[in-house]
């Protein structure tokens, strides 16, 4: 693939490829992707939004991001947490959000195991710290990859405390979005 790895937009700005042109795209890109994120109600949102890109393109996850985050009461885990049946059938029936009875499920189910995590373990930014792999510096040759051993793990953790739809695929692009890891390719101008 090479140098068609890096793409100079019309602003002039060298970026990673995959942002395109699209305008929310090119400012995911810059101004939030591979940027650590901290706070443990983003970093819910981000594991709930990457279950529900799951088959899907990503682009379409974040065009409905604002819908998602209305929908869902700000990813707030306690809130939630405590919806029921009838939160399950107002989001089925939400078409501002990708309506997928399994992955709204999941993420009600999410919710509680968050809070679980949280009182265990004080936040879920301190518990994924353990799985932060080696830095390592991708270039316009580099093979890119899909998971880590550090997302495979961290999948049967989050399986075995009782999560869904965290494999290692929504894993490890949940550490790509948080910051865990950082795919910027060499030249990319937005490197955080």
């Amino acid at each position: 693939m090479g140098a068609e790895r890096l793409r100079t937009g019309t602003d002039g700005v060298t970026r990673c490829w995959w942002c395109g042109d699209d305008p929310l795209y090119v400012r995911y890109h810059d101004d939030e992707w591979g940027h650590e994120v901290v706070d443990d109600t983003r970093l819910f949102e981000k594991l709930c939004l990457e279950g529900f890109q799951s088959g899907l393109s990503w682009l379409t996850i974040l065009r409905k991001r604002d819908n998602f985050r209305a929908a869902f009461d700000g990813f707030d885990p306690a809130a939630v947490a405590a919806y029921g049946p009838a939160d399950v059938e107002r989001l089925l029936g939400d078409a501002g959000i990708v309506r997928h009875r399994g992955k709204i499920e999941s993420t009600i189910n999410n919710a509680g195991r968050m809070l679980e995590l949280e009182a265990a373990h004080g936040s879920l930014y301190q518990w994924v710290q353990q799985y932060r792999p080696e830095p390592i510096r991708l270039t316009v040759d580099s093979e890119f990859r899909a998971t880590c051993p550090e997302s495979v793990a961290m999948s049967k953790a989050l399986k075995k405390m009782g999560w869904s739809f965290v494999g290692p695929t929504t894993l490890y692009a949940f550490m790509q979005a948080m910051g865990l890891v950082n795919d910027h390719i060499a030249g990319c101008e937005r490197e955080p």
